[in-house]
């Protein structure tokens, strides 16, 4: 269900971006014959817009770990896998993550702190121990030319990373606690998603 849901917003932001640009070159013509409005202000706004798709991050997976901290079992450390939705440069170096609980707002930042994720498994990857509740990593799935772990950046649509969170200490989350993560890259469509924290059957859990 999750993941038809998140097709299903991909398409919907791929049709609604292609009416706009089509609208767009529509005015363009119309701007054209009335003199209003230049065909250079027609193409920056068709510009923004393939910008906007060209950047967007799909979010195609969603983890979070359990810890017992002080008797209570939280979840600690979030993993959110992303991918692009095409082929673009973005520099994750401009990229910033706000987290949102209700009641405070922290923001993250990028100190260039990514890595292959083998042979680790994603939660116990050396990485966390540079993670302080007030920055995130990335751990790459697949990179085939490397652009992410030596450059910063992701360039193919085929690349896949997870991005790492630890929660700063007062705002981990317990059963039932809610959190939204909004991804701000430096241009494009900023992603958010609301995170739920499910029953702690086990330790590492799926969020819906």
């Amino acid at each position: 269900m999750g993941r038809l849901f998140i097709t299903g917003i991909t398409s919907s932001i791929l049709l609604i971006s292609l009416i706009l640009i089509g609208i767009t070159v529509g005015s363009t013509i119309m701007g054209q014959t009335t003199g209003t409005t230049t065909e250079e202000d027609y193409q920056h706004m068709v510009d923004e817009v393939i910008d906007g798709i060209s950047t967007y991050l799909q979010i195609k997976d969603q983890k979070g770990k359990y810890y017992d901290i002080d008797g209570a079992q939280k979840i600690e450390k979030i993993a959110l896998w992303i991918s692009p939705l095409f082929s673009q440069d973005i520099d994750v170096s401009q990229l910033t993550i706000q987290l949102d609980d209700g009641e405070k707002v922290a923001m993250l930042t990028y100190d260039g702190n990514a890595e292959d994720m083998r042979p680790y498994s994603l939660f116990e990857h050396p990485i966390w121990d540079n993670l302080t509740g007030t920055n995130f990593g990335f751990v790459s799935i697949v990179d085939l030319d490397g652009s992410l772990v030596n450059y910063d950046t992701i360039n193919e649509n085929s690349d896949n990373a997870y991005v790492l969170i630890r929660l700063p200490e007062d705002m981990t989350l317990a059963k039932g606690e809610s959190l939204t993560v909004t991804l701000f890259p430096s241009t494009g469509i900023t992603r958010t998603t609301i995170l739920e924290a499910p029953l702690p059957m086990k330790s590492v859990v799926t969020f819906e």
